[in-house]
């Protein structure tokens, strides 16, 4: 393999559902890797089993990496010269070299029917289509010569399969794991052609990495044991010196235990593991995304990079520009990173306090919206965002941080302060909104002093007077400071909460 190939790399989901974390995970450390080296970002679906393709999958795929800011360079819908991007579009491409891999030797036609195979493996508990077995079964290997003619010659149905050396070591410099090293005598015969003409995933990813000059494949670690089929089909179709180079990434593991973090997790652990909301298209049944959760795409990504990377520092914070500056190979971990959705949380907590308010006043809008609010302008939104935003750790929480500035007291927490009241409370209040009036700075700086300045003149305590302050405005004991609602909610409408709400303490 040179090591002066320009960089291509390509995240190659295939479109059957939602897009799980991990997955985007992939997506972005090809997406980093390449733009860290001036080098391509491609978009492949893969889409050869179609008895799996869901409609709409394609179009949720695009969507969540256009969120992400994960733009690729050459996509489906961006075609560049290296297309079609889509693997249904080039199964022309598949059967000539399975027919190449069988004329030379590494292949054979294999005429088991679905029904014969099931009845072997359930004779067999650990069945595998092998060189353990293969002479004892309908192929090309074992059928005379004659007879495989005929069978090809009547059209009957069949696949295509590897022929896995008996006795071999197949090893490859893994980027991130080192020398890794398989025995082919351990793995099966598998289908590279299947019976409908379409190529099985080990076929059409050596071709279609092959076709669009693929440099370095970034892919989960479950892949690993399919390894050795994929680096002995560039060497038997003799592109050995164009095959790219790997980089095996970690799982994302449970955060509860061992094993990859599954949609089940998350449904069992209250937290999302798709990227956005996925709707099945038969049922109806609508999956949560972090992006519905009210996650912030700078956040996400965030999240994502730094499970299983990190760059050698204390550093926790990364900038989409930072993570392209600072990515290696090298700093990835060969073990999996435990999801922890609280770190996750986290990171949603610290871009909402660091990010450009103009970029959530959108989001703002709808969610009043979505909460009634007709209409409040966006200046006022954006003061109301600016006193709440540190107390945020979804976009949705802004209306629980934030609704009695959009909306009156309709209830007041009036319990517990009810038998202390009396008279000279009543009055104190009925003046001080007279005098609020007459205010002419309405800022908190300005409020504060005088509002407590008010306070010693009566010869009451601020603790009897501040939090039925607080609760006329917002209706409870909550909030930020009580001085600063009162100068965003302005002078008229404070003066209007004091009246509307002596009634209900007397």
């Amino acid at each position: 393999m040179s090591s002066q190939r320009k960089v291509r790399v390509r995240f190659a989901p295939s479109p059957t559902g939602g897009l799980h974390l991990g997955g985007v995970r992939t997506a972005l450390f090809n997406y980093l890797y390449a733009r860290h080296h001036g080098g391509q970002f491609v978009l492949r679906i893969e889409d050869t089993d179609q008895t799996r393709f869901v409609p709409g999958a394609e179009e949720y795929i695009n969507e969540c990496l256009e969120w992400c800011g994960l733009t690729p360079d050459e996509a489906p819908n961006k075609p560049g010269e290296y297309g079609p991007y889509r693997q249904s579009e080039r199964k022309a491409s598949y059967r000539q070299y399975a027919e190449q891999l069988v004329n030379d030797g590494f292949a054979y036609y294999a005429f088991d029917t679905a029904e014969e195979l099931d009845a072997r493996r359930k004779e067999e508990s650990n069945f595998r289509y092998s060189h353990e077995n293969r002479l004892h079964l309908r192929n090309s290997l074992s059928l005379p010569k004659e007879e495989t003619t005929k069978l090809l010659a009547d059209g009957h149905p069949h696949t295509i399969r590897i022929k896995m050396p008996v006795e071999e070591t197949v090893s490859f410099e893994d980027m991130i794991r080192g020398r890794v090293a398989f025995e082919t005598g351990l793995v099966d015969d598998k289908v590279l052609l299947k019976a409908d003409g379409m190529p099985t995933y080990h076929l059409a990813v050596v071709v279609d990495d092959k076709a669009m000059e693929i440099s370095h494949v970034f892919r989960g670690e479950e892949w690993l044991p399919s390894a050795p089929v994929h680096i002995l089909l560039w060497e038997y179709l003799g592109w050995k010196d164009k095959m790219p180079h790997w980089a095996h990434l970690p799982l994302i593991l449970k955060p509860d235990g061992n094993g990859k973090l599954s949609k089940r997790d998350g449904d069992r652990l209250g937290f999302p593991v798709y990227a956005m909301n996925w709707t099945e298209p038969k049922s109806g049944d609508v999956t949560k995304g972090f992006r519905e959760m009210g996650f912030l795409p700078e956040a996400f990504i965030n999240m994502l990079a730094v499970l299983g990377w990190n760059d050698g520092t204390e550093q926790e914070i990364f900038s989409i520009e930072d993570l392209v500056s600072k990515f290696s190979v090298d700093r990835i971990g060969k073990a999996g990173a435990k999801f922890d959705f609280e770190k996750a949380k986290w990171f949603n907590h610290e871009w909402i306090k660091k990010i450009d308010d103009a970029q959530i006043l959108p989001q703002l809008e709808e969610l009043l919206k979505q909460h009634g609010v007709k209409y409040y302008a966006m200046d006022y939104v954006a003061d109301v965002l600016t006193l709440v935003k540190e107390r945020l750790i979804f976009i949705q929480d802004f209306w629980d941080q934030a609704f009695f500035f959009f909306t009156r007291p309709e209830t007041y927490s009036v319990d517990a302060i009810k038998p202390k009241w009396d008279e000279n409370k009543t009055a104190f209040f009925q003046d001080i909104a007279q005098e609020f009036m007459t205010i002419p700075t309405w800022t908190a700086d300005s409020l504060e002093p005088f509002f407590k300045g008010k306070i010693a003149d009566s010869g009451m305590k601020i603790g009897e007077l501040m939090m039925p302050f607080r609760i006329m405005l917002v209706g409870g004991k909550f909030g930020p400071d009580v001085f600063q609602i009162a100068e965003i909610l302005g002078k008229d409408e404070v003066v209007k909460r004091i009246e509307m709400a002596l009634p209900h303490f007397a």
